[in-house]
This record gives C-alpha cells, structure tokens and sequence, in this order.
C-alpha cells in the first residue's frame, strides 16, 4: 500500500449551474477554491472550464484563453500545486480539447478511455435527460494521447465500466501509450459502475501491475464508504463539487474544503500521510 495519499480536488465541473450550487467559475474564483483545496490537503487539482459571459457560468468552454487565465490564477494562487486538466467532450471534434492542453501544457489530463451509454431514468419512468453517448472510440483516445506525449501530459484514464479498465492495458500492449498507467475508476454514473466498495478488488485486479488508480465517487453520502476503502486499499483520493456535494452526514457543503478535509482525514485514518505537490509529482513520477 502506498504510505501517501494523493488527494485531487475537481474543483468544479462542466455543467452545474453556479446559481444553485458552490461552482466556481471565474479564473478569480477557480483561483480561491484551489488555495481553499490545497489547505485543506490537495496536491492536484482537477479543473473544468466555463463560459465567462454573464449567464453562462454553467455552460462548458474550449477556448484555449479561458483556459490558459483559469490555470494561469490557479498557479499563481497556489505555487506549485498540480494540475489535472479535463478533456471529456461527445463527438468526433476535440480541437477545443486539444487547444486547450496545448495552451496550459497541465501535467496530468483526463483520457476518457472508452464510450459509455449516459443513462439515468426518473422515478416516474422518464428519461432524466435525452439518451446521451459519450463516445470515445479507440482513434478518439489516440487524438488525445498523441497531444498529451506532445505537451508532456500524464494520462489520467477515465474507466467508467470494467471493460474500459482491461481496454487500457490494450492501448499500451498497442503502442498507443508506453508510459506508466494511471486509471480512474469513474462509480456513480447510473449507467456505468455503481458506487460499491465491494467493487474495488476486482478492479484493481483488472488494472496493470504497475498502475496507479484513483476513485471518481458520484452520489451523495452513500459515495463516503467507497471513499474510506480506497483509502484503506492504498488508492489516490479525489472529491471535490463536480462529484458531489454532500458530506457524510447528508449536510451540503459550502466549498470544496470540507469534502477535502473528509478525505485527508479517511486517510490518516488509514495510517497514510498526505502527499504535497511534490511528493505527488514524485510519487507519480512526473517531471
């Protein structure tokens, strides 16, 4: 197991409306949360971008200078934290995602490793959205890992089913990759893997030997259990208001700190240490 804990912040998402919600958008605001993350214990920050204009901080953005000034004040507010960059985008068009890595050149992004059915029905029968596929062929992902070995990038790979864990051992036997793998392990999707901490095993099993792995948890104080077994099993940890925002008592939160303290302290708990930013890049072996 490993002694320290990497704790990752997903600072705030792609689509909750920040009129409901504690969603930062703005580059100031990114920038406060991502301090307000690092006391409490994150070395990483998994950041989203959005839209600037006056409402529509709740729409997605893939223009490269948004994304460049988001990272930019986040940098600046905390010297030296690590930067996990989302790339998740539906359909064959990711020049904005590729832009984007290009413009912030984040030492870690997001590769959504394989296509997933986005399903969730209402209590009444109904679609809780329009059926969505969040595809991400095999010439998809190569796109991205093509960038991201451009920009020295690490891939972080989004695993949200079983299958898509034994694909990404493929892409490195194909060449596709040759860098150590790093897999997130995406539970809470209604269509994808549900939050089981009994699940956690068996996926570690699938992924390669060498992996790193870390647990993306969605719900509400149901994910808190998953949380505390990846702790326990040695795995990285990450929260943060894109994955809920509820604490264990079912209280909601006002900011990302108290989901990160929850965190820090599962790990403790567990006997680990909690990692800093350079003990992170060190650990991940980042240069």
């Amino acid at each position: 197991m490993n002694d320290l804990a990497i704790i990752t912040c997903a600072i705030t998402g792609v689509l909750t409306d920040p009129k409901q919600h504690p969603v930062p958008v703005t580059p100031e605001e990114l920038a406060r949360e991502a301090k307000i993350a690092r006391d409490a214990g994150a070395s990483v920050i998994h950041v989203h971008f959005r839209r600037q204009e006056d409402g529509k901080g709740h729409l997605p953005s893939w223009d490269p200078k948004v994304a460049a000034d988001c990272v930019s004040a986040i940098r600046a507010a905390v010297p030296g934290i690590v930067i996990n960059q989302t790339t998740g985008v539906v359909g064959a068009e990711v020049g904005g995602p590729l832009d984007c890595i290009r413009a912030t050149r984040p030492e870690i992004a997001a590769c959504n490793a394989g296509s997933l059915n986005y399903l969730k029905v209402k209590s009444d029968g109904g679609w809780a959205w329009p059926p969505i596929l969040f595809d991400n062929p095999v010439d998809k992902v190569g796109k991205f890992l093509d960038v991201m070995k451009e920009c020295n990038t690490r891939p972080e790979f989004e695993c949200f089913d079983t299958g898509i864990v034994r694909s990404v051992g493929m892409y490195r036997k194909a060449k596709m990759y040759e860098g150590r793998l790093q897999y997130n392990f995406v539970m809470g999707v209604e269509s994808g893997m549900p939050v089981e901490p009994e699940l956690l095993p068996l996926l570690t099993r699938l992924a390669e030997d060498d992996a790193m792995w870390s647990v993306t948890a969605i719900g509400r104080e149901n994910i808190w259990p998953l949380h505390r077994r990846a702790a326990e099993l040695g795995g990285q940890l990450r929260t943060g208001v894109e994955d809920t925002f509820y604490l264990p008592d079912g209280k909601k939160t006002n900011s990302n700190g108290p989901l990160i303290e929850t965190l820090a302290q599962y790990a403790r708990e567990a006997g680990r240490k909690i990692a800093s930013p350079d003990e992170a890049r060190r650990l991940l072996g980042l240069s």
